[in-house]
């Protein structure tokens, strides 16, 4: 008789979902944890057990590796499963699983640390001869530093988090004059995002495509890859389009991608899945950028084009079993993987978050949602913008981009901004449908389209129960109540004003371009500033906005840093 598994699952939103449906297939006990604001998020419903973390931000819940493993104990788990992001490339957290006694899903410690240094992953794609441009062998002391290499390769540079990914403490600079600038962004993002500011430099390739490359590896020393993966459309280096197999590329640059890929995680002692990323310039070089040893957002694409369960590859891969293929699958049709992201496009791609009134996705033959959200789920500050992800797939590519059309039209998001707007867009482009025109930065410099305003639906829906939480011994029950029930007994949120006198439009007042924290003023007070100038960083959902001056004169009256604030709130004056 085999024994009963129990996985834990590190992570909140869509991903735990999917997870949580692999444990269901292969008969194993899911486990979910979850932050305040995800009491009564879908993960946490969805679940065997979900226990919680007791704190808002990430910091105190989902990267703290103490309450988890002290969950883990509890819960009598024997498994973990990190998901993507927060603590899933983190070393440290894979040992502290393994020093519990517990199965970790993923990479070894070892692997993970040698990888997740970028300069360290660079010496190994070297070491095996994988396509690679110009970058320094250690971290930089100093921007001086990154302008100095910027002279003598030329620009553009990236100035890169050494112990990052996911396009998070990344800046290309294209001009001498902004390198100083972007190297301390660089810091900054990276010691908010992954606990370290180290950052090195590289060339960068002008207007390049993003290609990868998905691997599997058993402990048995196979590896295999699985397919390949095009995800150019990105905004701020995040990406919001992904496609498998990537198109347009030919039979040279697959077998470069295949076999520098396989032999990079080979020479890193590689076990799991994980991702082997390249840029593509404009003029066919092809350059290794790194890899991710984790399970990646876009794995969705690979799964709908090869018939493949990734997810349970991977736990199949912890308990010791082999890969169930032994060869490069031929794809099966093509796929195209549209994040839903809480942004608004029209105000560049700003996080936007509250309480969704309506999520209604779409259905059909050749459409898949993974989702961690449902009509009146409550997408927090706290954490990342990705609320779903619209996998459509078809026969050929341009059925898949017919099939998404129909799928965007009727996709239904009320209540907070998304970027439904720009996805449905790129579908009438001739730079994405036709030519194929489409580079990482084709958003900021190419795309010539204009999006609509979002505004908040007014629909009322009084006559709905809502329903709340109750968390005892850290088991959940629900109860319904008629939504509004609470403004009738006449409480409101305590943080909830009853006036907008801080919102409003003078021509004085400097206010906030995002809901979130400033973590950065550039300016003191009563300093003359120039309109243009940026005098504060805000952040949200990981990603810096700069406030930009909107007239010269004398600035007074600042708010405190680290202060959390909602879009057009005041948060100086200028005189």
């Amino acid at each position: 008789m085999h024994k009963k598994h129990k996985l834990l699952i590190a992570n909140r939103g869509e991903i735990t979902v999917r997870i949580i449906h692999a444990c269901k297939d292969m008969d194993i006990t899911s486990v979910a944890i979850y932050a305040d604001d995800d009491i009564a998020s879908l993960h946490v419903q969805l679940a065997d057990e979900a226990w919680a973390l007791s704190g808002q931000t990430a910091q105190q819940t989902y990267l703290d590796i103490n309450k988890i493993i002290d969950i883990a104990y509890k819960a009598q788990v024997t498994m973990i499963h990190p998901g993507y992001g927060f603590l899933s490339e983190r070393a440290e957290f894979a040992q502290a699983v393994m020093d519990a006694g517990l199965i970790w899903v993923g990479p070894s410690p070892e692997t993970i640390h040698k990888l997740g240094d970028k300069i360290q992953a660079r010496k190994i794609a070297q070491s095996v001869n994988a396509p690679l441009v110009h970058g320094t062998e250690q971290p930089l002391q100093s921007a001086q530093e990154a302008l100095d290499f910027a002279k003598q390769y030329g620009l553009p540079i990236a100035i890169k988090a050494a112990y990052g990914g996911g396009g998070r403490g990344l800046k290309v600079a294209w001009q001498l004059n902004e390198v100083a600038d972007l190297y301390e962004s660089a810091v900054r993002e990276a010691l908010a995002a992954f606990g370290r500011g180290e950052c090195f430099v590289e060339q960068y390739l002008d207007k390049p495509r993003h290609l990868e490359a998905q691997i599997i590896a058993d402990q048995q020393g196979h590896i295999v890859v699985v397919g390949t993966r095009d995800c150019s459309l990105q905004r701020r280096n995040q990406k919001l389009v992904e496609e498998a197999p990537a198109p347009f590329i030919n039979e040279h640059i697959e077998a470069q991608l295949v076999k520098s890929a396989i032999a990079v995680c080979r020479a890193a002692d590689y076990i799991g899945a994980g991702t082997v990323e390249y840029l593509l310039s404009q003029n066919g070089q092809l350059s290794f950028l790194e890899v991710n040893t984790r399970l990646q957002v876009e794995h969705t694409v690979t799964e709908q084009t090869t018939g493949l369960d990734l997810v349970v590859e991977q736990i199949r891969i912890a308990l010791g079993q082999p890969l169930s293929i032994q060869e490069m699958p031929k794809p099966i049709g093509h796929a195209i993987e549209f994040r839903i992201n809480a942004e608004d496009p029209a105000r560049g791609f700003i996080p936007a978050f509250g309480q969704l009134t309506r999520f209604h996705p779409p259905s059909g033959i050749g459409i898949r949602l993974d989702t961690g959200v449902m009509t009146g789920s409550v997408v927090s500050s706290h954490f990342d913008s990705l609320i779903a992800k619209l996998i459509v797939t078809g026969a050929t590519r341009k059925i898949a981009i017919q099939r998404a059309k129909r799928a965007l039209a009727h996709f239904e998001i009320e209540g907070i901004a998304s970027v439904l707007p720009f996805h449905r867009a790129i579908l009438s482009d001739a730079d994405f449908i036709d030519e194929f025109k489409v580079h990482t930065r084709w958003i900021e410099q190419d795309s010539r389209h204009d999006y609509p305003h979002y505004s908040r639906s007014k629909l009322s829906n009084q006559a709905e129960l809502q329903r709340y939480p109750i968390e005892i011994d850290g088991k959940l029950h629900q109860i319904g109540l008629p939504n509004g029930f609470f403004s009738l007994v006449g409480t409101q949120p305590a943080n909830q004003k009853s006036n907008d006198s801080d919102h409003s439009p003078s021509n004085n007042n400097v206010l906030a371009p995002i809901s979130g924290v400033i973590t950065v003023w550039k300016v003191q007070e009563n300093d003359h500033v120039h309109q243009g100038e940026a005098i504060a960083i805000m952040e949200a959902m990981k990603m810096e906005v700069p406030v930009i001056a909107q007239q010269t004169g004398k600035i007074q009256k600042l708010i405190e840093i680290n202060q959390t604030v909602e879009t057009d709130s005041k948060i100086a004056e200028i005189n």
